[in-house]
């Protein structure tokens, strides 16, 4: 099992990124939490889950040990697969969806695009008495950036999650209006696919 990957950040986009780690180029899916932490980085280490399926055998990488941990459990739950586990993990921090999850805030979740009030009640149902026992780790915030990089890698995100482009453009130039260039690039992202 490959447990995590350091090496140089040669590529880098909302949904994936190619690690190279002593000339070996490693494509890795990452959250759009994860893009966040780092895309400002030449030198990496992503914790990672190796998941092998009879048609792929594909590398998930996490900036930080608890979004790898929410992310294991969240494949945990029957009927939710690293894909749909990744798009949560784009909509909600880990400290977020663990908070959801605790508070059995159902509506939170449905708000993640793909899960529907049966999931919602699944990942309550089996996660909140283990997230319960488990410590909570804070995940760092993100500074503000300049507002065109924002822009372009929201709309990367939005698009990546299924948002057509038309629609994602005008969701994220309502919300950089409201907020200036005050907004963080996971907010903006949230507060966009709730408007999209």
């Amino acid at each position: 099992m490959i447990s995590y990957l350091k090496g140089k950040l040669v590529y880098k986009d909302p949904s994936h990124a190619i690690i190279d780690v002593n000339g070996v180029g490693y494509q890795v899916n990452i959250s759009l939490n994860t893009f966040s932490e780092i895309k400002d980085k030449e030198d990496i280490k992503l914790s990672t889950h190796f998941h092998v399926r009879e048609d792929a055998q594909v590398l998930f990488g996490f900036a930080t040990e608890a979004e790898k941990q929410m992310f294991q459990s969240l494949i945990s739950v029957n009927g939710v697969g690293p894909s749909t586990a990744m798009v949560v993990l784009s909509y909600l921090p880990p400290n977020e969806l663990k908070s959801a999850i605790i508070r059995e805030d159902a509506a939170a979740l449905q708000a993640v695009k793909g899960i529907g009030g049966k999931t919602a009640l699944r990942l309550i149902l089996e996660l909140k008495d283990k997230l319960k026992r488990e410590s909570t780790e804070e995940v760092p915030g993100n500074a503000g950036m300049v507002r065109n990089t924002i822009r372009h890698e929201a709309l990367s995100a939005l698009v990546t999650l299924g948002i057509a482009k038309p629609a994602a453009e005008k969701s994220i130039d309502v919300v950089l209006k409201k907020s200036g260039n005050t907004i963080s690039l996971e907010e903006l992202v949230k507060q966009a696919l709730k408007n999209a």
